[in-house]
């Protein structure tokens, strides 16, 4: 049945290495059942469902992926759109997270319908790869400011807007050593580097009374607080268009480029480059992504992660599948997810971080016309505080220098239109 299934021996793998992938994948990204509900909370969520709205979304869009793109990719709920989701668009912006959901299905919506008619090509090869390579850095720095501030290590500041906070508090002691040891980790390739690091933080901040002991295993938290409480209408309001961009665009590029470099890794791609699967594997995505806003969850994607399992020998779904049953085991763990701080969560986001800034380094730093567009959209999403604000205007900017150089065939027509509607936002709404 699972050679019929998962067609192993054409991929040449075996029931044996495939579990093994599986369990080394979920290892690599089960930190994600510490730190989404922790962010998820901040926008008033009930952490509980949350916790079990992240295991439910994960395991449901490994399965998909498994069972209908038979690839050894895993999907949880992706770093920096929760964060985006939380702090942007309920904390700054004042919509409710029910809104906020709504708009994360849409965004799933249309990457589905995107994947559905084959525009994804189309939209993915008229965008410039230096902003797109700018979009994960500046998630990245946005993850970064989102995680000192949280840990105390930067604070508010009259004069400089932003300054350095008390570095001998507790948190900021707690957060620190946290990144560090999981960086450490992470250089000696020590499987599930960022799980250990937020334990190890844990397990510090209870010795010293910082949160107290709750158990370990227990009956998975009730979903009902979150589970289809979203306001698909609300989110329908002019001034939510760039959010649901930002959705998009950020789950779209993301997930194209963690596939096709997952996928070069386990040597799936053809002669040309090319994932022959990349349809099922997008529509994997983007249907796991509306699901999990039924659920209560922000938006799911594929998992970088994934090339742990690959290394590991995983070639096929059932790598995938393996991943959706330890995300389903997880469900009976909440009490020790209740007792994880926001101090251990914060090492782990600025580790992350740093992997997703690195993106920086591939632009092309000779041509200013690129090098700039991709500097503002990066600097822009922390400095704004908004991931959508990056993006609009990384756009404006790229059309805009590009036309005033006199290389305008270098902007594509649908950069031009979306740099068009970013800018009307900003002057009419």
């Amino acid at each position: 049945m699972l050679e019929r299934l998962f067609k192993l021996s054409q991929r040449d793998t075996t029931v044996r290495r495939e579990l093994i992938a599986g369990v080394t994948t979920f290892l690599a990204m089960a930190y994600i059942i510490f730190v989404n509900p922790n962010v998820m909370a901040a926008a008033g969520m009930d952490k509980g469902a949350v916790f079990t709205a992240t295991c439910l979304s994960a395991a449901a869009g490994c399965l998909i992926m498994g069972l209908y793109a038979n690839y050894p990719f895993a999907l949880a709920p992706g770093m920096g759109l929760n964060a985006f989701f939380s702090y942007v668009v309920v904390g700054e912006m004042g919509y409710s997270w029910q809104i906020a959901l709504g708009a994360v299905f849409i965004s799933g919506m249309l990457f589905l319908l995107l994947s559905i008619f084959r525009v994804r090509e189309w939209i993915i090869d008229s965008i410039p790869l230096s902003l797109r390579q700018a979009l994960g850095a500046g998630v990245g720095l946005f993850l970064a400011i989102i995680a000192l501030k949280s840990a105390g290590i930067v604070t508010a500041s009259p004069a400089t807007l932003v300054t350095l906070g008390d570095l001998t508090s507790s948190d900021a002691v707690l957060a620190a050593s946290g990144f560090f040891l999981i960086a450490a980790l992470a250089f000696r390739q020590v499987l599930g580097a960022v799980m250990i690091g937020i334990l190890a933080v844990t397990a510090i901040a209870l010795l010293m009374g910082k949160v107290s002991y709750s158990g370990l295993v227990s009956a998975p938290p009730n979903l009902a607080p979150t589970l289809l409480q979203l306001d698909i209408a609300g989110a329908f309001e002019v001034g939510m268009v760039s959010v649901i961009f930002a959705f998009l665009f950020v789950d779209l590029f993301d997930t194209a480029g963690t596939l096709l470099s997952t996928a070069d890794r386990a040597k799936l791609l053809d002669k040309n480059g090319k994932l022959s699967g990349m349809g099922k594997a997008l529509m994997a995505d983007s249907s796991a992504s509306a699901l999990g806003s039924l659920l209560g969850s922000s938006t799911t994607t594929t998992y970088v992660e994934s090339t742990a399992g690959v290394a590991a020998g995983g070639r096929t779904g059932l790598t995938a599948v393996t991943c959706a049953g330890l995300f389903l085991l997880a469900l009976f763990f909440s009490p020790l997810v209740s007792m994880i701080p926001a101090c251990a969560t914060a090492g782990a986001l600025l580790y992350v971080a740093v992997l997703m800034t690195s993106g920086l380094s591939s632009i092309d730093w000779d041509d200013i016309t690129e090098a700039a567009p991709a500097v503002i959209a990066a600097v822009m999403m922390p400095l704004s505080f908004s991931i959508a604000n990056g993006i609009a205007l990384g756009f404006i900017s790229y059309a805009v220098i590009k036309t005033l150089s006199g290389r305008r065939r270098d902007v594509s027509v649908s950069v031009y239109l979306l740099a068009a509607m970013f800018a009307a936002k900003f002057v009419f709404f």
